[in-house]
């Protein structure tokens, strides 16, 4: 059957064109976002899709304290609306953020409820909504402005290389060795496979690591390790006992939200870390696209805001898009948003189906470490594109120097903390990025335009004083009227034709002196 374009695919994003055959995308070419490949292989990129965001997304509720499999569920929610606000133009998975935990851990130490934690992430989503309105009512020049070249490239490099203590502290010590294999199938799915195998990378490192893991259980035993949380035990690498005991069929437990503002102060600052991740992540979105997605910046933010606030409202946890399937993306360079659709489809069914749920949690972590260092460097390299394509100078000490700061502190998860209130990892390297770079270019304009007023006036202090005509002696006078009308000089734009034209320092009506005058 033949795909067409009609009001669907402008309002909705949903009116996909098959990309070639259906069967592989071309030698050389990608799979855009209004295209896609035959149902069957955009299923299984969709699962893919699955498996990249499920780690985090399940991790960091728990974290917070929220029900994860409510936050697998409302991560599919999330992501259906965030389609539909941006018409399918930005591929991207909506997955928990990791924003606010900080915040939540000062709500819950200051001995604040579940509700009112999910209250004031509403709070946060609908503040983060109306920075979207305001973007896509006034342009993307007032993002572009806040994040040049060089600050969105910082960002898109610590969204991804920031979550390298992810991959060292939880994953790969859980099973460095199976970590490590996985890690080169996946490298050399990724570059010796051809065709549509090459493009499921992930996906085929994720299978040989469960199968590896399950192996190793009967060849080698248990293995003694830190867990999930880093708690040093002797276990099974593949844990099934949950998915055993998980219901096929069950909702998850929905709560409603209560406020607070005292609450809601303490994760507002997360919002400043959602503007620029979601900066970053259209950003590097389009440069893999090809596309200049900044007309519908403001519709992600929005889409973003709206999708944490709906979440949250349900009981589940904020949202922002997702960097792990930006990595399937720039693996796989299948951008289709059908994909993500069909992720999002499964993520429901995931979020109803317990069973299911248990099965991808049970991943063994040595698996996951070793897909997300292929996935998370990747990401981090986008942000070096976007320089290398703006041609960044960094020769330049206001490029550099609050770049440097602001990756380190960024990539180190630093934390800064003052009473209650505590900002670290992306949100703090993003902050001391974006400041650290305008201050300093400001104070540069103010430096060089301060003495502008003070070498003016001295140019225009010695009127008397006239200066002699290149080639003339300065004491004869050179009337222009005798020369040949061929050889008349222009005259200078605004005077009349027919005047002579003074030299420089010499008023119009008054005769040339013969002999400079002392002064």
């Amino acid at each position: 059957m033949k795909d067409t374009e009609g009001p669907a695919r402008s309002r909705l994003g949903v009116g996909w064109r098959l990309h070639g055959d259906g069967r592989a995308p071309r030698p050389g070419a990608a799979v855009l976002p209004h295209e896609r490949l035959s149902w069957p292989r955009t299923l299984g990129l969709g699962a893919q899709h699955v498996v990249a965001m499920f780690g985090a997304t399940f991790v960091f509720p728990v974290v917070m304290g929220l029900d994860p499999n409510l936050a697998i569920m409302m991560s599919g929610v999330a992501t259906v609306l965030f389609l539909l606000v941006v018409q399918g133009r930005v591929p991207s998975y909506l997955g928990t953020s990791a924003s606010f935990v900080g915040g939540v851990a000062a709500i819950r130490a200051a001995g604040g409820s579940t509700a009112q934690v999910t209250g004031a992430i509403v709070v946060a989503g609908l503040v983060l909504a109306v920075v979207g309105l305001l973007v896509h009512r006034m342009g993307p020049g007032l993002v572009n402005r806040a994040f040049p070249p060089v600050v969105a490239g910082a960002v898109v490099l610590l969204i991804g290389l920031s979550l390298a203590p992810v991959v060292a502290d939880i994953y790969w010590p859980q099973d460095q060795w199976t970590a490590l294999a996985t890690m080169g199938v996946v490298i050399a799915a990724g570059v010796l496979l051809s065709g549509f195998w090459s493009r499921l990378a992930v996906f085929v490192g994720l299978v040989f690591g469960y199968v590896l893991s399950w192996v190793l259980d009967r060849v080698a035993g248990p293995i003694t390790a830190p867990g999930p949380d880093c708690k040093v035990t002797t276990h099974a690498r593949v844990q099934l006992d949950s998915v055993a005991s998980a219901d096929w069929f069950g909702l998850p437990t929905l709560h409603a939200p209560s406020f607070s503002v005292s609450a809601a102060l303490l994760v507002l600052p997360g919002v400043i870390a959602l503007i620029a991740e979601n900066t970053g992540h259209v950003k590097a979105v389009g440069e893999m696209t090809g596309e200049n997605l900044d007309p519908v910046l403001g519709r992600a933010i929005l889409g973003d805001g709206l999708a944490t606030a709906v979440s949250a409202a349900a009981g589940g946890p904020p949202t922002t898009t997702y960097a792990e399937n930006i990595g399937v993306m720039a693996a796989t360079r299948v951008y289709s948003t059908a994909a993500y659709w069909a992720a999002a489809c499964a993520a429901l069914a995931f979020g109803l189906c317990p069973k299911f749920g248990a099965l991808v949690a049970a991943t063994p972590g040595g698996v996951l470490g070793g897909i997300t260092v292929v996935l998370y460097g990747m990401i981090g390299l986008l942000g070096a594109k976007i320089w290398i394509k703006a041609r960044v100078d960094f020769s330049d000490p206001v490029n550099l120097v609050p770049i440097a700061a602001g990756s380190v502190l960024g990539i180190g998860g630093v934390t800064v903390t003052l009473g209650d209130f505590s900002v670290g990892g992306i949100a703090l390297g993003t902050v001391v990025t974006l400041l650290g770079y305008h201050l300093l270019a400001a104070g540069r304009r103010w430096g060089a335009e301060a003495p502008e007023p003070v070498r003016q006036p001295a140019a225009e202090d010695r009127p008397e004083e006239p200066r002699p005509t290149t080639g003339n002696r300065p004491k004869e006078a050179q009337p222009e009227t005798n020369r040949p009308k061929d050889q008349q000089p222009e005259p200078i734009a605004g005077s009349r034709p027919n005047e002579p034209q003074p030299t420089a320092g010499n008023r119009p009506n008054e005769p040339q002196p013969a002999e400079p005058t002392a002064v």
